[in-house]
């Protein structure tokens, strides 16, 4: 353990939320709740004004709407996020060359390595800087918990949510976890936790009363031992920059089972590119092809296949994942379904694959005394068809939206042929709401706007 609270945890408040915010002038300080908006959709993130409700993450958005009705419901603006993630990220990287991202919002800092002095003082002036340059780049807020152990930086930046800073000196980190709910502790989820309820162990300091023999007799030795360390404070585990990523995949909750066969096929098709499409923009390649299919009953399976190589080639992910479908039932309903793909690697073997669909080199016909005998031609193929007028753009609440004379704002609610638009920018004053019909030719969708002018 550390002997200075050299550890930072950065927690971006209600990130997704905030974001909303402060990109709409007229949401400022109102309930927004961002995430799926179907009937089977969840909450990703909701504000501090919508959990004063019982909105939380991961809560059903149906319960949601009725919990707070009145709040804000938007999409996910992932791209957003991300930018103003790497804002976020890039100011964390000038602290330290130790830098671990868990998230887009949330991330360890090794502020010793990063030459910072083993000091409370000059740890908690580091921490404030931080904070205010978070601000002045992003216009939003972060909570930092300084310590000495991830464990305890991590408690600390829960402590002071929102918009605030906590230390835990050395030493006093079995005075903060004592009265601590269980679930606290890294590795207790909710079946552990409610092995030790039923043994009548509740929070940290009733862990560390049992001891380390109790807690190796109710939960075994490696996971009891680990528990019972960490209940005394003790976490040894070192900031890792650069987390090398195990897996990519990709998955859609539908709004309703799926039964037809064919439907299903068509969404692992699609679900295999995009998929395919985010590991090409990591730069990596896979050896292992995931499918998870969650079925009308809530039950979850999930299937793999290991290739002989890794590839990102999106035909051989494709049809690796339809051959783990073929052997799944779907025919009493699905709800979810995902593809995925581990084994991560920094190269490929395309050469070990076929393709599907590629003709030979060279086609061997049959042959006479005087030679190889003329095959008839194929037809040649017909001329492609004209392009499909692009479809109509689906105007999804919270969606970035340009008006030819109008201007920049973003999509407030639409349906029966009309879509209503608030005209805004961040930073500037709530702005009006206008109207039109949904196919209006000077509407069109737009890239989201930096949340500070200038950023």
């Amino acid at each position: 353990m550390r002997s200075a609270p050299s550890v930072l945890h950065l927690d971006m408040d209600a990130f997704y939320a905030a974001v909303e915010q402060a990109a709409k002038p007229s949401l400022k300080g109102k309930a927004v709740i961002v995430g799926g908006l179907g009937p089977r959709g969840v909450v990703a993130t909701a504000s501090y004004e919508a959990r004063v409700f019982g909105v939380h993450s991961a809560m059903a958005m149906g319960m949601a709407r009725r919990l707070c009705p009145n709040a804000a419901f938007l999409i996910p603006r992932f791209r957003l996020y991300q930018q103003v993630s790497g804002q976020v990220m890039a100011l964390l990287g000038e602290l330290s060359p130790l830098v671990e991202p868990l998230s887009l919002d949330e991330a360890f800092v090794d502020l010793e390595a990063g030459g910072v002095p083993a000091e409370e003082a000059a740890l908690r002036g580091v921490a404030r800087r931080l904070r205010a340059d978070i601000r002045g780049a992003t216009g939003l807020t972060g909570s930092v918990g300084l310590a000495a152990s991830k464990m305890l930086a991590k408690v600390a930046s829960e402590l002071a949510k929102p918009d605030g800073l906590v230390v835990v000196p050395p030493g006093g980190e079995r005075a903060l976890l004592g009265p601590m709910n269980v679930r606290t502790l890294p590795g207790v989820g909710p079946a552990t936790a409610d092995v030790l309820r039923r043994a009548g162990i509740t929070t940290v300091g009733e862990v560390t009363d049992a001891g380390e023999d109790e807690m190796v007799r109710l939960l075994g030795k490696a996971h009891g031992t680990g528990i019972h360390v960490m209940a005394l404070g003790l976490d040894e585990r070192p900031v890792v920059a650069d987390r090398d990523t195990k897996s990519v995949s990709v998955e859609d909750t539908f709004d309703v089972d799926l039964t037809d066969r064919i439907r299903i096929r068509t969404e692992v098709e699609r679900l295999a590119r995009r998929c395919v499409e985010r590991l090409r923009r990591a730069g990596r390649s896979g050896r292992t092809v995931v499918l998870k299919v969650r079925r009308y009953d809530f039950s979850t399976l999930t299937r793999s296949e290991t290739l002989r190589g890794p590839t990102d080639d999106p035909a051989v992910v494709t049809e690796a994942a339809l051959r783990l479908l073929d052997g799944v039932e779907t025919t009493a309903g699905v709800r979810l379904l995902g593809v995925g793909v581990s084994g991560l690697a920094d190269f490929t073997q395309e050469d070990l694959f076929a393709q599907a669909g590629q003709a030979p080199d060279v086609v061997h016909g049959p042959v006479d005394a005087d030679g190889p005998v003329a095959l008839p031609q194929p037809e040649p193929p017909p001329p492609p068809a004209a392009e499909p007028e692009p479809a109509a753009p689906h105007w999804l609440p919270g969606l970035d939206v340009r008006h030819a004379e109008h201007g920049p704002g973003w999509v407030q609610g639409s349906g029966v042929g009309r879509v209503t638009v608030r005209f805004e920018v961040p930073g500037s004053a709530p702005g009006r709401v206008r109207t039109f019909a949904a196919d209006d030719p000077a509407l069109r969708p737009a890239d989201p706007l930096p949340l500070v002018p200038g950023g």
